[in-house]
């Protein structure tokens, strides 16, 4: 497969704000056919206290949190980086979207910790059957906070990358993991599902 924007692929974390969208900018950048989701309820961002995080619907508008936490306290949003990361959120698409309400087909599926990997392959699952499409399921597990997400985003473009210079994903995969996690020193979890 050397025409990377025929793979389609989805990056998941729980709010579709830091990790998913991070790997959406460099997979994007790189020409992949890229789209990035959360599995939460609700997207959920730190607040001013531990206990009282900003909560808001999936399908609220980057450019919205932004200027509610602008109003909120500009100095603390943008030493705390949530500013920045909106600001880049906002240049990439309009608002977090939940994986669980969209209608589109990946060949694969990338999540970032195993908690959103239970929730993708629990909803892919409940799904009605309707073509018996397989999509690889992956996870690759990567930490919550800026620095992390940029380093998960290099990782997660580097598998990708290898992915898509397969001519038989559906064959090559497990061989293709297995070198990745030997090369990265990472373990990644895998499940074969179909639409």
């Amino acid at each position: 497969m050397t025409d990377l924007s025929k793979l389609a692929v989805a990056v998941v974390c729980s709010s579709n704000m830091n990790r998913s969208m991070e790997a959406h900018n460099f997979l994007a950048k790189k020409g992949f056919n890229v789209r990035s989701y959360g599995t939460g309820e609700r997207v959920k961002l730190p607040g001013m206290a531990f206990d009282k995080p900003n909560v808001y619907e999936f399908g609220t508008k980057y450019e919205d949190i932004y200027r509610d936490l602008e109003s909120k306290d500009k100095e603390f949003y943008t030493q705390n980086g949530l500013l920045h990361m909106l600001d880049r959120n906002r240049r990439i698409k309009k608002c977090p979207e939940r994986f669980q309400d969209t209608k589109e087909q990946f060949d694969i599926i990338v999540t970032v910790e195993e908690r959103v990997y239970d929730l993708v392959v629990l909803h892919m699952e409940s799904m009605e059957s309707v073509d018996n499409r397989p999509v690889h399921v992956l996870n690759v597990d990567v930490v919550d906070n800026a620095e992390d997400a940029l380093m998960g985003a290099f990782v997660i473009t580097d598998m990708i990358n290898m992915m898509a210079k397969s001519t038989d994903l559906d064959n090559d995969i497990d061989e293709l993991i297995q070198e990745f996690e030997e090369r990265r020193k990472r373990v990644i979890l895998h499940s074969v599902l179909f639409y």
